[in-house]
């Protein structure tokens, strides 16, 4: 089958692999009908290059039709319509009965001090092979995947797989209080799908910061009101600038959906790129031990949030020697939350809103479509965030 490959730093390639087979019982093979590109797998694309090996199969973001399943797989079979979601969990243990799915002791990476597998995403989460291919080999199938009805074109679905449930997360996370304010920075598919839900659920001022000119106008386009990056001197003019619009306190909650590469952190972007440098496997050790975040993002949002306030953090972070300003936090009473979606948990409160009316616009929310053998002009595309790319899907 083809699959997109990681080879290097900015380099992933569509190349001819093995097609996946069943493993266990509780497996199951789906055909990827579509497949997106998230920003974490820019991240890989980037800046966690230590962690993978060339050859790594990428992507997190599917959807397709079951092929075959083990038998242990019950509840599905061959010709159902599936969404997969990004992390492997086996719906039994205590976490995943916890509504912790992400944390899952079935298939936590334990020899990384990390928890559930994901699918596509570095060996610190099991090096799974992922679903940027034609076809997919689906781990605790039992549980995971998600039947969704026939007809309905696939971006009706596909975001459960990630966008829907990080984003209702974030939001969930974020504490809005009814008919209270919420400011979301970051306006790439995370933010700007964040910025839906909470005004579906009730927030009274949503407010959304980026510099991309085309992710400002979406947002918008919605009703956010929106802050470009580019219009203030520094971060303390944004940070008035908010705090104006909420009666001089700041919002009662603040997302960050930018995470580790936020820009105006020039000297963690150095560290980053010198790791991204070395040889594999002396990079990776300098990143376990010594990996610093760019946190401008987070710091904005300490300073934005208002007293006794809530940051939600979704976006993507990864050091080990990140410094924090633990005594404004302190000092401000915030409350923090943070940690991968768990997609199942957030499913049932989701589907309903994917109706007929559409009212998270999950029907135009990809910017471009591609070709599965295009993956390395979107992959560069949407790192530079050339050519309006906000939400790109591709199609084996």
């Amino acid at each position: 089958m083809k699959a997109v490959t990681w080879q290097g730093k900015r380099d992933v390639r569509v190349e001819t692999v093995p097609d996946p087979v069943i493993q266990e019982p509780t497996d199951a093979i789906v055909r990827i009908t579509s497949t997106g590109l998230c920003g974490s797998d820019l991240h890989l694309y980037e800046v966690l290059t230590p962690f993978m090996t060339p050859g790594d199969i990428l992507g997190h973001e599917p959807m397709g039709i079951v092929e075959e399943v083990g038998a242990g797989v019950p509840d599905l079979a061959v010709g159902d319509r599936v969404v997969v979601p990004f992390q492997i969990a086996c719906g039994d243990c205590w976490m995943c009965l916890t509504g912790l799915p992400t944390q899952c002791e079935t298939t936590q990476c334990t020899g990384e001090g990390m928890g559930a597998a994901l699918f596509g995403y570095t060996r610190l989460y099991g090096a799974v092979p992922g679903a940027q291919a034609e076809y997919l080999r689906v781990p605790q199938a039992q549980f995971g995947p998600i039947k969704v009805p026939e007809g309905p074109p696939d971006d009706r679905f596909l975001y459960l797989s990630d966008v829907l449930p990080t984003a209702w997360q974030a939001v969930e996370y974020a504490h809005v209080p009814p008919g209270g304010s919420v400011a979301v920075l970051g306006l790439g598919p995370i933010g700007d799908m964040a910025c839906r839900v909470a005004q579906q659920r009730g927030a009274e001022q949503v407010f959304g910061v980026d510099l991309v000119p085309e992710r400002l106008r979406r947002a918008r386009d919605r009703g956010v009101e929106t802050f470009d990056l580019r219009d203030f001197d520094n971060e303390k003019d944004l940070v008035t600038a908010v705090q104006d619009r909420t009666a001089g306190r700041g919002p009662d909650s603040v997302i960050d959906a930018v995470g580790t590469e936020a820009h105006g952190s020039a000297a963690a972007r150095l560290a980053q790129n010198a790791a991204g440098l070395l040889p594999r496997a002396i990079g990776a050790r300098f990143a376990e031990r010594l990996s610093v975040d760019r946190l401008a993002a987070l710091y904005t949002a300490i300073d934005l949030v208002r007293r006794g306030g809530t940051i939600s953090l979704s976006g993507v972070y990864g050091g080990k020697v990140d410094p924090l300003p633990l005594l404004t936090m302190f000092d401000k009473q915030i409350r923090l939350r943070m940690g991968q979606a768990n997609v199942r948990t957030w499913v049932d409160d989701i589907l309903p809103l994917l109706t007929e009316d559409d009212v998270l616009g999950v029907d135009s929310f990809a910017t471009h479509r591609l070709p599965l053998g295009e993956a390395p002009h979107a992959y560069e595309m949407f790192q530079r965030k050339e050519d309006g790319a906000v939400k790109v899907l591709m199609e084996p």
